[in-house]
Formats: C-alpha cells, structure tokens, sequence
C-alpha cells in the first residue's frame, strides 16, 4: 500500500502538456521552407514534386494508421503494462484529418503527374492497363480514397472520444466500448489500408503486382509508429510529463521493436526471394530497376537500416532497457521509414536517385506540421490517463 500511495501521489503532480512556444515558432518555420520546397520542386520538375509530396502523405499516415493499429491492439488485448501510455498513440492519430486534406489535394492535383493509368492516350495503347481500367480509374479512385480516409478518421475519432470519457466518467462502460470499436478498427485497417497501399503506391509500377505488397507496408507501419511512440515517451519522460516510467515499460517497448524487425525482415525477404527465384518478368522488372547501379546501394541500405541494425542492436537487454540506446534505434528507423518509402516510390516514378533539397525541405515542411498537430492533441487532455483500470498495472509493471 505504500508503493501505491507513492504512486498516487505521483500521478497527482504530473502536469499538463502545453505546447512551447519555442516549438510552435519552429514548426511555423519548418512549414514554411517545406512549403518553399514543394513549390521550387513542382516548379522544376512537377513528377519530381508530386512524388515527394506522395511520399510525406504516405509516411505520416502510415505512422498515424500504425499508432492506432498500435492503441487497438493495447485495448483489445487489455494490456496492463501500456494503460499509462495510452495518450500517446492517440495523439499520433490527431493529425489525421489535415493530412487527409493534402492527399485529397493530392489526388485532385497530382494524379496525373503521379500515375501513368491515369493518361487516356497511354491506357489506350496497353492492353494490360485497359484490363485494369474497371479498377484503375480516377472516379473509382477517388471514390476508394474518400471512403478510406472518412472511416480512419470516423474509428480514430471514436476511439479517442471514448478515451475521454473514461477520464471524465471513469467506470468501465467507455473501456469495454473502446476493445468493442479496436477491434471494428483493426478490421477496417487491413481491408482499407491494403487497398490504399495498392492504390498510392503499387499503382505507379502498374504493370508489376505481388501479394505480399500490402502486408509488409501494414507491418512497416506498425513497425515505425512503434518506434514513433517510443520516441515520444522518451521525450515526454526527459520532459519530466512520465515520472513513473521505469526500465521494465522500455525493455517491452524495445522487445515490440526487435519482434517487430524480425517480422519486417521476413517479409521483405519473402517477397525479394519468391520473385526472384521465380523468375517472372511482371514480378522480377520491380526488383530489376532496384538493383541497377543507381539504386542497389540505398536498396540493400533499406534492408540495414530497418532490420538488421535494430536486430543486432537490441538483442541486448542491457541495452534494451537504455533509454538513449532506444531512442537512438526509434530515430534511426524513422530515417530508415522514409528511405523505404522512397524506394517503393521514386524508381519506377522518375527513375532518378536525386535526395537532394526538395526532398529534405518538402519532407521537414510535413514533419513540423505534424509534430505541432500531435502536440496540439497531447495538451488537450491529460498526460496519463488517470482513470483508466489498468493504470496502477501500469505504474507496477515489472519484466524481467
């Protein structure tokens, strides 16, 4: 009783996100020369400049649908060790109906710059677009799009209301109606989000095609949200806003990261290796392109980055359960997060390896608005979430 008194009495003296100033100034400053940025590069080669911008959309949503395939998977499984860290994937999710906006302006502006089925002349002149014409469209696309991003932000929404009310009312009438709409979220999440990955980026390399596309691009967000959480709490904590966070919650962040590496790893293996044994021209031309001399180098960086360094790096437990050394791995992924998009995007857009200052300004111009958005959504509501039932399991969580 007297561990949970002192725990009580720290949850008590936590305090209230607020935004600082200094961070609101540097975001409006990021926005701005990202705004420049994306601006110079459509002046200058308008592909170049939609594919940068396809780029950032995806990125930020997969961290957004990751977080909150991450909080479902917290409340359906009732798990007790995360309850306290609840707040932080939610407020990763907040930005989600601004970037929804840019990629409706997206896909109303840049379809065509983006997507060679979208071009009538072309469709015309290849028998295997126009087989794929009845899906690949621009009405049916935009159709798709919408009902995708109106269900991701309706779910979020939901879910992040019920959170409130638990806070609000306590009990655990709003805890049961949040596992209830996890699991319609996670439902909704692999149908629409798969399709949305076909759609924005397997699209642009219309003539290739593979099963496993979708699937490796759902791990990935999970994968790198998790390190985006991660790297939240670590911030918050030297913030003194997570006072009882103990070794135990970051050796279990840490193991969400090495499990989540290996499930990364097998996947991007699985679909290299069963094209390329197969041997198949409509599967191997995908891969053909990556390991030309232009690419071959950010391409087996790719895999380094995202699976075998934090593999190697945190089969530690003495270094799974430093906080430095995890936030180093979640920074270091979050890099490898935005090549490997790259990658999925650029070869077979523009077909030239050019990472240069659009690609760096157009990428921080997204990257401040979204962290002053998930700081916005931090301070509207309490840090840790008071009343939730496994807060106290939280707070005594031990592993070993």
């Amino acid at each position: 009783m007297k561990i949970d008194h002192a725990l009580e009495s720290k949850l008590k003296e936590i305090k209230t996100f607020e935004v600082p100033v200094q961070l609101t100034v540097l975001s409006l400053m990021l926005v701005i020369i990202g705004f420049a940025m994306a601006w110079f590069g459509m002046m200058q080669n308008p592909t170049r400049g939609w594919g940068n911008i396809l780029i950032c959309n995806y990125y930020f949503l997969s961290l957004m649908i990751g977080a909150a395939f991450f909080a479902a998977i917290q409340n359906i499984s009732q798990s007790g060790w995360s309850a306290m860290f609840k707040r932080i994937p939610e407020a990763l999710t907040g930005p989600l109906p601004v970037i929804a906006l840019f990629i409706m302006a997206m896909i109303a502006f840049g379809t065509h710059s983006l997507y060679h089925w979208s071009h009538e002349v072309i469709v015309r002149q290849d028998q295997l677009l126009q087989h794929k014409a009845p899906y690949l469209n621009f009405t049916f696309y935009i159709i798709r799009a919408t009902i995708f991003l109106v269900s991701w932000i309706i779910l979020t929404t939901l879910l992040r209301r019920l959170s409130l009310k638990e806070d609000s009312q306590g009990g655990m009438v709003s805890f049961i109606k949040s596992e209830f709409y996890s699991k319609v979220l996670i439902f909704v999440l692999a149908l629409t989000f798969s399709l949305a990955t076909f759609d924005w980026i397997m699209s642009i390399d219309a003539h290739w095609f593979s099963t496993i596309f979708a699937v490796k691009n759902f791990v990935s967000a999970f994968y790198h949200a998790s390190a985006a959480i991660i790297l939240l709490v670590v911030l918050l904590y030297k913030r003194g806003h997570l006072p009882i966070l103990k070794d135990s919650h970051l050796h279990d962040f840490s193991r969400y990261l090495f499990i989540l590496s290996m499930i990364w790893g097998y996947m991007w293996f699985s679909q290299y290796f069963l094209m390329w044994f197969s041997n198949i021209p409509e599967e191997t031309v995908y891969y053909s392109l990556r390991l030309g001399r232009e690419w071959k180098t950010l391409f087996l960086l790719d895999l380094g980055v995202n699976w075998l360094f934090p593999f190697l790096f945190l089969l530690s437990n003495k270094i799974a359960k430093n906080i430095n050394a995890l936030m180093f791995t979640s920074s270091i992924l979050l890099v490898g997060f935005w090549l490997d998009i790259y990658l999925q995007v650029m070869p077979g857009l523009t077909g030239v390896n050019a990472i240069g200052a659009v690609e760096l300004g157009t990428f921080i111009g997204f990257y401040g608005l979204f962290i002053w958005l998930v700081a916005k959504t931090l301070g509207r509501a309490n840090i840790i979430p008071k009343k939730h039932p496994y807060l106290m399991e939280s707070a005594l969580h031990e592993s070993h």
